[in-house]
């Protein structure tokens, strides 16, 4: 059994604002000259990872702000008066207070090994959000700590260098494919997926549909 556990928190312990992001993309529609939501969508989000791959180490910049200037430019590209600043506190609200899975206090209570929060929020959202579900994990590390996101290294060595754990002694739980079984499978750290929307798993990929099914795992039994 594995040391700790390194695990990713908006989807994969608490729900992530995809409701949010509706509500604003109809918000832009009704106030814009487009009614094609998927093409506000498509837009916002190639607006955001550019940002957003870029934003590392001297260039680094916080979600909010990244959330903010995507917006705002997708605002202005369909030329809607809708207000971006309104329109983020909408997400950030999210971010403080965000409903969670069922079952994920529960992985909390049982879990045999220490929990570590590894996230590409800003810490005073996070921090907001574990305080509001009365989680207690035994440490948080944050894109906004490391001047990194994932799937970048830098977040994952941040969480190890400060544990003083090995790559083989953790586990990363994550939702997102990209960002967490291949960010920190790069680096050796075993990883579980949490595929909840039933997507075909790769070979060799650990993924189990809810949190406690990690419990029947090679890493927690």
């Amino acid at each position: 059994m594995v040391k700790a556990v390194l695990i990713d928190f908006y989807g994969t312990v608490v729900h992530e604002d995809g409701e949010i992001i509706k509500k604003i993309t109809e918000k832009i529609i009704e106030t814009g000259s487009v009614d094609d939501g998927k093409q506000i969508g498509g837009f916002w989000w190639n607006e955001f990872q550019t940002m957003f791959m870029n934003a590392y180490g001297a260039a680094f910049e916080t979600q909010r702000e990244l959330e903010y200037r995507s917006l705002a430019k997708t605002i202005d590209e369909f030329q809607s008066d809708a207000d971006p600043k309104a329109l983020s506190e909408m997400m950030f609200a999210h971010w403080t207070k965000p409903p969670i899975f069922e079952e994920s206090k529960e992985f909390f209570e049982r879990c045999p090994v220490p929990i570590f929060i590894v996230s590409n929020i800003d810490r005073a959202d996070l921090l907001s959000a574990l305080e509001y579900h009365g989680l207690k994990p035994a440490g948080v590390f944050t894109s906004e700590d490391a001047k990194s996101y994932k799937p970048r290294k830098e977040l994952f060595e941040l969480a190890l260098r400060s544990t003083g754990l090995k790559a083989s002694e953790v586990v990363h739980i994550g939702d997102s494919f990209t960002s967490d079984v291949k960010g920190a499978g790069a680096l050796g750290i075993h990883t579980i997926w949490v595929n909840r929307a039933g997507k075909e798993v790769p070979l060799g990929i650990t993924a189990i549909g809810n949190l406690l099914e990690a419990y029947h795992t090679d890493y927690l039994i």
